[in-house]
């Protein structure tokens, strides 16, 4: 029996992932390992399941064929996993999340820090990137997200709070530039805007009506990183829209303060994504809970 499964998470791997070189990332293993291990399938089987090049991979008809049923016995594997490991009372094992690079650097990653120190069997594999990924296809376990919602029947969300934005400035700016008091005189003011691919984000400010209020203020400085858009702020720059969450440390020390408190600010929803499954692994839930007790703290104003 356990010849007759070596080589199938391999090959599985390797369709999902689109070659033999990403299947290897996947799971720890040489692009040459991965192939070896398919080679030897095929062998076992008598059958070419795939054609392969150097930079892609395609199924043959009984690749094809093969394929399907390997992963709906793999699920099944899965899923006999996870009822398993619902009657658990510790969390083990791998936790595979995709993070915000700078959101989940400085307000998740903590938290995670803590759930692994309080349980030591649970291993933490984080990847920070801030471009959208495919959390079933690339392996993750879960995702936490600032941006919009993925149409998806394979994901479940679960909201862990919002992230408050807040328009501020340094002392030595608002002592040569008068505060404005009201949106419209945003535009008598430099600022320090986030721009990427030549094309720069406004600011948005609820109107009471349920809809969004959007302004482009001038700006001569252009940036694509928040907290260096935070450092220009601090230096004095002008007035930058930024997370509540990024600048509260600064704002602490006397480095910048808010302004325009008395306007609607607006707030962006962050929400875990996870596969959907009849079991949720109890790693995952418990990560779940841990981030939806304590982000919203570390969020708000």
């Amino acid at each position: 029996m356990v010849d007759r499964l070596s080589g199938v998470l391999a090959f599985v791997t390797a369709v999902d992932a689109g070659g033999f070189a990403a299947a290897g990332e996947r799971l720890n293993l040489t692009r040459s390992a991965v192939g070896k291990s398919i080679a030897r399938l095929e062998a076992r089987l008598n059958v070419r399941l795939c054609h392969r090049t150097t930079r892609s991979l395609s199924l043959t008809d009984d690749g094809q064929a093969f394929y399907e049923r390997c992963v709906r016995a793999l699920a099944e594997l899965e899923a006999a996993h996870d009822a398993f490991d619902a009657g658990r009372t510790e969390p083990a094992g791998k936790l595979r999340i995709s993070l915000p690079v700078l959101f989940g650097r400085r307000c998740v990653a903590p938290i995670l820090m803590d759930l692994a120190r309080a349980h030591p069997k649970l291993e933490l594999a984080l990847n920070f990137s801030d471009r959208p990924v495919d959390l079933v296809g690339e392996g993750y376990d879960l995702s936490v997200r600032n941006d919009t919602l993925p149409d998806s029947t394979e994901l479940v969300a679960r909201r862990l709070g919002g992230q408050r934005m807040t328009v501020c400035a340094a002392p030595g700016y608002l002592a040569r530039q008068a505060p404005p008091q009201a949106l419209a005189e945003l535009e008598q003011h430099e600022a320090v805007v986030y721009a990427t691919n030549g094309r720069l984000r406004s600011w948005l400010f609820p109107d009471g009506s349920g809809a969004m209020r959007e302004l482009r203020p001038r700006s001569r400085v252009q940036l694509d990183d928040l907290e260096a858009i935070a450092d220009a702020a601090t230096a004095g720059m002008g007035l930058a829209w930024l997370p509540c969450w990024l600048v509260a440390e600064r704002v602490k020390r006397g480095e910048l303060q808010h302004v325009l408190a008395h306007v609607p600010a607006m707030t962006f929803d962050t929400h875990a994504l996870w596969p959907k499954a009849p079991q949720v692994p109890l790693r995952v839930r418990v990560a779940i809970d841990a981030l939806a007790a304590r982000l919203p703290a570390l969020m708000g104003p």
